[in-house]
């Protein structure tokens, strides 16, 4: 295999969301037990927009962007000017620092496109990226396919540990070791592990003491449940000098299938991105952009119904897997639960592909997220809440039937 095969299949995207259709299972056959089971189908891999509605508004902002023809179709790379400057002042009010929206702040292909952006800028060939384990499933692969080396660090997201979050010890080391880039997501995917105060603060100082450049991930940190804080590293007195911030509109505000996302902080480091997505994909999709203009705009209470109706989802999910011996944290926000496989007579990458066949039911294997999560499997748990519940029961019958 040439070193450039062996790049590419490093990416494998076979359990990405929507992939599973192209997944060959004639070789389950010998191994298959029971009949099927049925049920309405449900896509735990990623949220289902017809289960919650998108922000209301969005489709009238896209058909005005629609209608506003070349204008908008053909925006500066980084994104319309006028759609930026009400962006950076939601952002600047929900994180509590300021956003410049000319300098700081780019709209890209959605928050997947703002990672490859970010990691595109910093990491090069031999460049020691510190990523924490479990975490996005993106952040490993294309920190390799640029080149980078990993340097793992521990995230304790049982609730029975001493402190949930990432081990600040072993990301100290790994800075000491020579890192120079750090990316992480809080809320965490796959568990919806918020990374706390006390932590984030420790990591902005350790991350401006030995200069290392940081991405952090905030896709879900609008979907707080009961209770939970949040501290943006952007707003710490002491924080690194290169700091790039990711959110975006998607399964929050069910706007996912606009493929929006922004990343805003150190100027230079957008500036890299903008040069770098004028090479990808010129620009977030033109007619799309206008989306954004319902983003931290929804009717009053809007936000809080729909973290009620996750958080109920969440509640009775936790309930089906933990009264059948599944152990599964509890997750803090979002709308990820990844509760813990017994031993199999299977794999669990074929147990996966076994509970879409036989139970229609797709997760994403634990594998996806670190070499030490296999016995895992996540499921994104924002779905019609009935079905989502009938799948869980489906999921612990397949359990059952292959338990070892």
């Amino acid at each position: 295999m040439s070193s450039l095969d062996a790049k590419f299949a490093r990416l494998g995207a076979d359990n990405a969301p929507g992939q599973e259709v192209r997944q060959n299972a004639d070789d389950l056959k010998s191994v298959m037990r029971g009949d099927m089971i049925p049920g309405v189908p449900v896509d735990f891999s990623h949220g289902d927009v017809d289960a919650f509605e998108p922000t209301p508004g969005a489709r009238n902002a896209w058909e005005k962007g629609f209608e506003a023809g070349a204008s908008q179709a053909y925006t500066e790379y980084r994104g319309a000017a006028t759609i930026r400057q009400d962006v950076a002042a939601s952002l600047a009010a929900f994180t509590g620092a300021p956003v410049d929206p000319v300098d700081e702040l780019i709209i890209t292909p959605g928050t997947q496109g703002a990672l490859f952006l970010a990691l595109g800028a910093v990491v090069d060939r031999g460049t020691k990226v510190a990523i924490m384990e479990p975490d996005y499933f993106a952040n490993r692969k294309l920190v390799a396919f640029f080149g980078g080396e990993i340097l793992p660090v521990a995230l304790h997201y049982h609730e029975d540990a001493p402190q949930r979050g990432p081990d600040l010890a072993q990301l100290e080391a790994a800075f000491k070791d020579g890192a120079e880039v750090l990316v992480f997501s809080t809320p965490n995917n796959p568990t919806g592990v918020v990374t706390q105060q006390d932590a984030i603060t420790e990591i902005a100082r350790l991350a401006a003491e030995h200069n290392v450049t940081v991405i952090v991930d905030q896709l879900y940190s609008r979907l707080l449940y009961s209770g939970q804080g949040y501290t943006h590293m952007r707003a710490c007195a002491t924080r690194p000098d290169n700091l790039i911030t990711i959110m975006g509109p998607s399964k929050t505000e069910s706007l996912s299938g606009f493929r929006l996302g922004v990343a805003f902080g150190s100027a230079p480091l957008i500036d890299r991105m903008e040069k770098l997505q004028a090479i990808v994909s010129l620009r977030a999709a033109g007619y799309s952009q206008a989306a954004l203009g319902t983003w931290f705009h929804e009717p009053d209470g809007w936000m809080d119904t729909r973290i009620a109706q996750h958080e109920a989802i969440r509640d009775d999910l936790l309930k089906v897997f933990r009264a059948a011996g599944l152990p599964t944290a509890c997750p803090q926000a979002g709308s990820y639960l990844f509760p813990e496989l017994p031993e199999l007579v299977v794999s669990p990458e074929d147990f996966a592909r076994l509970l879409r066949l036989q139970a229609g039911v797709t997760v994403t294997p634990g594998s996806e997220f670190s070499p030490h999560t296999t016995s895992s499997i996540r499921l994104n748990f924002s779905q019609d809440h009935a079905a989502s519940v009938a799948a869980a029961h489906r999921i612990v019958e397949m359990v059952k039937r292959y338990q070892a």
